[in-house]
């Protein structure tokens, strides 16, 4: 087949859907319609009691069958009937490339015939029986369009009473497990309502929730299906009369109420040849360990909750599982059960089988930023993690970090925005607290203690090269499920200037502020992050984080209490005070389906006072980037309206502030199984909260701060498979907060410079 011959056959093709000049119904059986949607569902509108919601979000899924050229991402119908124009006028050939693309582009039409409107209507009777509208009933009518040959379908919903439950009859209490049955049930939330309304999937859920407290009271092999329900609405007209009882072929071994016998865990090794070591660690406790292998003995008897004698728990199961789980070390963790034959009452013993993950991970994440404008930033991680190196869980990790950026083009004047940044970061961390006793926790939460020292250095050609070390010791806990507290006790930065430029000096000496924010110092810090996570249901979550740090008042007290004035040194260099807080409020809704708004509201302010006049460069806010303001580059927006003359060199140290703002919208949605799609909306800046003459417009004020918000939109793409997500953003500028020698609002210079690219792992926020 040749270019000609494709042309031949796709030209004619093209222009007849061009014309309009074809049908979409020539095949359609002469007693049969082509089924265009759904024209609507009609409730009664005079009842004194509305319809409920989620009946009608269950009548519409019963009878919302796709048209053809239905869009599913947008749930609109396309205007554009391809597939069925070929159905109905392009003949088949039994092989050759007309086959293969009639196969391709083919669309069968989905008829009235297939919907069958009369089955749906007897769904939605189903749905009304179901749901305590025993006298409902729905009906359907074809809406023809234009085109007689097709059809909508509405139907009509006529539901009459609900009926409620009137009275509940419970197990006689002849044994313990009816008494129990009879305990739960009268306060579970829908039976013991007033009069609830008759529903199948209510009293389904209630079944549910009974059995799981049987379960977690010793009854281990109780199941939903050994409650029974008899509902009678002939007793008394308009409501019904429920009986719960227990099945009569409930086997005898479910009917009974379990303790915990002895629990043994078994732990392997990863890989290799293994020789059991059998140790007994409680009397009711047994540790089966593989050797050689590395494991605190402990650790097992901390995170297993079973106890012998005692009533057994399916909620014991759960918490064990959690606890192994959460130390990181295991790769599998199977629990199972086995009742003991020869004990005096019913026994369960415990078999807990563990195998040890493989001790050492490599990470690897790359990251990578273009703007039109010929800035180019790529990025990299690499990690290395022993997950247990004293057998107890504790983790020790090496992360060596480095980026680089450069500007091409005829913007490159002897390359002096080519850049470089490079880390080497280790941490210990212990899963538990090594902290006194006032800190609060929880033993049914795992807690963390880490030491972390760091080492950065960050290279600006033609300007100036800083080194930066630190240590810190934070302490991680939880009270809470959906609460975590980080505590950072301490964190000593030193940041040293190792060498400046004229070029450099020049710049300091015209802008005294920026100067003494890259003064050579120590920065003793305390710090505490409190962060609430939770989904409230399956549609709506919120992560807020709030973070306050202060640095150098503890230090400046005791100079203070020994007598020391003016000026106060650490190891012969000053220390830096000053006070931050920042915090974040994410939230998230799901419209439907996998379909996501995703929103963020973040907020930092800081200030120095005492010991410095101002904040360390390095604790300043900035935005921009792949996580923040997509249509702009890292540290290349603020503060406020402030933009360096033309003319002047790189003013990139100059785009910090001690006051940031940023607000994000969302809109995350699936494309085709891992890949999903995103478009976003970002605004925000960073201000100074001190005048500073050196940078005209940079100060926070109410009466400028919508105009001095950066904005931008773009669209992206993320490739989700769980454990990894790669993300590519490109950003559309808006709205640039200084001046750009263009009016009104929308002021980019042009739209190929308006440009950003981002390539990052993991998504925003």
């Amino acid at each position: 087949m040749t270019i000609r011959h494709i042309h031949r056959i796709l030209i004619p093709l093209l222009a007849a859907l061009a014309l309009g000049a074809c049908s979409t119904t020539r095949r359609i059986p002469s007693d049969d319609q082509l089924y265009i949607g759904l024209a609507g569902i009609d409730y009664p509108k005079n009842d004194s009691i509305p319809f409920p919601d989620d009946l009608k979000s269950s009548i519409r899924e019963s009878v919302n069958v796709a048209p053809n050229n239905y869009w599913k991402l947008l749930g609109w119908r396309y205007p554009f009937p391809l597939g069925l124009w070929v159905y109905n006028n392009w003949p088949n050939p039994e092989k050759g490339f007309r086959h293969w693309l009639y196969e391709k582009l083919v669309e069968e039409p989905v008829l009235v015939s297939d919907v069958r409107p009369e089955v749906r209507a007897h769904m939605i009777d189903q749905v009304l029986d179901d749901n305590g509208y025993f006298r409902g009933h729905a009906t359907y009518e074809l809406i023809p369009a234009k085109n007689p040959r097709k059809a909508k379908i509405r139907y009509t919903i006529n539901p009459g009473p609900a009926f409620p439950i009137d009275s509940l009859q419970l197990p006689a209490d002849t044994c313990l497990l009816n008494h129990l049955i009879d305990s739960i049930a009268r306060r579970d939330p829908y039976l013991s309502d007033v009069n609830p309304r008759f529903s199948v999937d209510s009293l389904s859920a209630a079944r549910i929730r009974i059995t799981n407290k049987l379960r977690n009271r010793g009854y281990y092999f109780f199941r939903p299906d050994y409650i029974e329900y008899l509902a009678d609405s002939i007793m008394d007209r308009g409501k019904v009369a429920l009986r719960l009882d227990v099945a009569s072929n409930i086997p005898h071994f479910a009917a009974q109420r379990y303790v915990t016998g002895r629990t043994t865990v078994t732990v392997n090794r990863y890989a290799g040849r293994q020789s059991p070591d059998t140790i007994d660690l409680r009397d009711d406790l047994t540790l089966i360990q593989m050797m050689p292998s590395r494991l605190r003995r402990k650790l097992v008897p901390e995170c297993v909750t079973f106890r012998r004698g005692r009533t057994f728990s399916v909620n014991n199961m759960n918490r064990t599982q959690t606890y192994l789980s959460r130390l990181g070390i295991f790769k599998s963790i199977d629990i199972n059960v086995l009742p003991d034959s020869t004990a005096s009452r019913p026994t369960l013993d415990v078999n807990v089988d563990c195998t040890f993950d493989a001790p050492l991970e490599l990470s690897l994440e790359v990251n990578a930023s273009s703007k039109s404008n010929s800035y180019i930033g790529p990025g990299l991680t690499l990690g290395l993690t022993n997950h247990n190196v004293f057998g107890g869980g504790e983790q020790l990790s090496v992360q060596l970090t480095g980026s680089y950026e450069w500007q091409t083009g005829s913007g490159n004047k002897g390359g002096i925005f080519n850049s470089y940044e490079a880390g080497l970061t280790a941490s210990l961390a212990f899963p538990r607290l090594l902290a006194p006793k006032f800190i609060p926790r929880s033993r049914f939460q795992l807690n963390w203690t880490r030491f972390q020292l760091n080492a950065d250095l960050l290279n600006r050609p033609h300007f100036f090269k800083m080194a930066q070390f630190n240590a810190s010791v934070n302490y991680d806990w939880r009270l809470r499920r959906h609460v975590s507290n980080t505590l950072t006790l301490f964190k000593l930065t030193y940041t040293k200037l190792m060498h400046t430029t004229a070029d450099f000096d020049s710049i300091m000496a015209a802008n005294p502020a920026v100067a003494q924010s890259f003064m050579t110092q120590f920065i003793p810090q305390m710090a505490y992050t409190y962060t609430y996570d939770r989904m409230f249901d399956r549609d709506n979550g919120i992560n807020w984080t709030f973070t306050i740090q202060e640095a150098g008042n503890v230090f400046w007290a005791a100079w203070r209490a020994f007598g020391v004035k003016g000026e106060k040194r650490l190891f012969g260099a000053p220390f830096s005070q000053f006070i931050k807080g920042q915090t974040q409020l994410v939230w998230n809704r799901r419209l439907t389906g996998d379909h996501w708004l995703v929103s963020r509201v973040a907020v930092g302010a800081e200030h120095a006072y005492g010991n410095s006049s101002q904040v360390p460069y390095a604790e300043q806010f900035y935005v921009g980037g792949a996580n923040s303001i997509r249509a702009f580059t890292v540290r290349s927006l603020g503060p406020g309206s402030y933009k360096a003359p033309n003319g002047t060199p790189d003013d990139y140290f100059d785009k910090t502030g001690t006051f940031k703002f940023e607000a994000n919208v969302e809109y995350r949605f699936p494309i085709a199984g891992p890949l999903h799609g995103a478009l976003f909306l970002d605004a925000g800046n960073v201000w100074l909260l001190k005048a500073d003459e050196a940078r005209p417009g940079g100060e926070l004020k109410a009466s400028t701060f919508l105009r001095d918000l950066a904005l931008g939109t773009g669209a992206g793409l993320r490739f989700d498979i769980s454990m990894l997500v790669i993300r590519a953003d490109l950003g559309i500028g808006i709205h640039a907060p200084y001046s750009t020698g263009h009016g009104g609002y929308y002021n980019m210079p042009n739209f190929g410079k308006s440009l950003a690219f981002h390539l990052a792992i993991g998504y925003p926020f």
